[in-house]
């Protein structure tokens, strides 16, 4: 990206100053070679953000930024009903409440190397992965309705889980706001036997170990320490959430035109909060957000079947699970006034400071654990959430490392193969359902996720905790 017609503030944050029709600035934060590499496309879609009416403070893109549909991947942006704000598809994405779950364990490094590949074996071979898979749990109408309105909450109640698992998911594991009726039947027959699957693409289930502290205080709080193995899952809504945006794309790109609401850019539909549309895309996204925290709740149950095959000591407690492409009805401080506010999450992460109440309570003094996925060649981290960056970007940071690279490009220059032999040689064993997919996902088809995690961490977005490396990783 080129940097002229943008104002450094330091040295990890950068203002597009409002101009014309925008309601709001753009607030870029990444250091200055980040924001070089950036993708161009970022600059036009935050600032597309930028004009939509009922935005508040600015149009944000963090640094691992890239170009999305209609946001920014990367893109957040909250929106004041009271002052004609709307809702988008395009803020929240296709995968919704795509999110990441880490467990921690009570085995250090040493104690599960040894048994890596028959513990990755097993797992690969007991969590459904790749395009399509299928789970064991076929749910009635009913059910599915259950789940789409009580989300992790339902499963644990049904056998998958603890009440522990459930205070320490994001939400409790389930929004309100959810109904079902709002849900298509092409996105409900879609659903079929989906809860408790890994999904392709960029999802992964990974075996970690803690690599570095570097902050012992709140790392004894979260439970963490040097060395210490830990479980980390990525996935999604999976075809319901999919379908669930597709078809209020539709919808909401009526509504765009029946309230005369100008979008500079046709993906960037949208309604009012207030709208009998937007009403039912935010109940519908909100099903595919309780669909996502039971997946990854039934997927946990899982993971704990196969360490108890190959490491019967081995427990595994939740350290959190938070979300990435969400919409939330949230409260935040904006000019002196505390407001309620629907915050846009696009490939982007929750990362509230201390004494929310919506925390564990064993969390409420330090912060909420903010999980930042790497590749499953590179480092992934901790962070806390801080005061700071409530103020600065509505409690929201990075989600990842950010592609750099499109997946056409990433197979013709790298093949699965290759790629899992050089892991291997690294010390870290692949298991995939599609080489293909491996290809797609090659590390260097990412950013370098550490001068991202830099990047948030001397904004003062959140802090470093720990860094995580992977030892053995499972894609679909």
């Amino acid at each position: 990206m080129e940097l002229k017609n943008l104002e450094k503030i330091n040295d990890y944050e950068w203002l597009i100053p409002r101009a014309g029709e925008m309601k709001v600035p753009v607030r870029i934060f990444a250091s200055q070679q980040l924001m070089e590499e950036m993708d161009e496309k970022v600059r036009e879609q935050a600032t597309n953000v930028a004009y939509l009416p009922g935005i508040q403070k600015a149009s944000i893109a963090m640094p691992d930024a890239h170009w999305g549909y209609g946001f920014p991947i990367g893109g957040v942006a909250a929106f004041d009903p009271q002052q004609g704000g709307v809702i988008s598809v395009g803020g929240v994405g296709f995968d919704v409440n795509c999110g990441v779950r880490t467990l921690k364990t009570n085995l250090s490094l040493e104690e599960v190397k040894p048994k890596l590949k028959e513990l990755i074996d097993t797992l690969f071979h007991i969590v459904p992965a790749g395009m399509g898979s299928r789970g064991q749990i076929s749910l009635s109408g009913k059910q599915i309705e259950q789940v789409l309105t009580e989300g992790a909450q339902w499963v644990v109640e049904h056998g998958y889980g603890t009440p522990e698992d459930i205070e320490f998911t994001e939400d409790n594991g389930k929004v309100e706001d959810a109904n079902p009726a709002n849900v298509s039947e092409t996105a409900l027959k879609r659903e079929k036997r989906q809860v408790g699957t890994l999904g392709s693409g960029n999802h992964y289930l990974e075996i970690q170990y803690v690599a570095e502290v570097y902050n012992s205080q709140v790392a004894e709080q979260f439970g963490l320490w040097e060395n210490q193995a830990v479980v980390t899952i990525h996935c999604g809504s999976r075809a319901l959430g999919h379908q669930v945006g597709t078809d209020y794309l539709k919808t909401l790109a009526g509504a765009s035109r029946k309230y005369g609401i100008p979008i500079r850019e046709r993906e960037l539909v949208c309604a009012p909060l207030d709208s009998d549309e937007g009403g039912r895309y935010f109940s519908a996204m909100n099903c595919a957000v309780n669909y996502a925290f039971a997946n990854r709740q039934v997927i946990t149950h899982l993971v704990r079947s196969g360490f108890e095959k190959v490491l019967p000591r081995a427990q595994l407690i939740m350290l959190y699970d938070v979300g990435h492409n969400t919409c939330k009805i949230e409260r935040h401080r904006i000019d002196g006034k505390l407001k309620e506010v629907y915050v846009h999450r696009k490939g982007a992460t929750r990362a509230f400071g201390p004494q929310r109440e919506r925390l564990p309570r064993p969390y409420q003094e330090v912060g909420q654990p903010v999980i930042i996925g790497g590749t499953m060649g590179t480092e992934s981290y901790i962070l806390v959430g801080t005061e700071s960056g409530e103020g600065k970007a509505f409690a929201s940071v990075c989600h990842g490392a950010g592609r750099q690279m499109s997946r056409r490009k990433a197979m013709k220059k790298w093949r699965g193969e290759q790629i899992v032999r050089e892991l291997s040689e690294k010390g870290i064993y692949i298991q995939a359902h599609s080489l293909a997919g491996v290809a797609e996902e090659a590390p260097l088809a990412y950013k370098n996720v550490t001068a991202v995690i830099e990047a948030i961490h001397n904004a003062n977005l959140a802090e470093k905790v720990v860094k995580l490396r992977p030892i053995g990783c499972i894609k679909g």
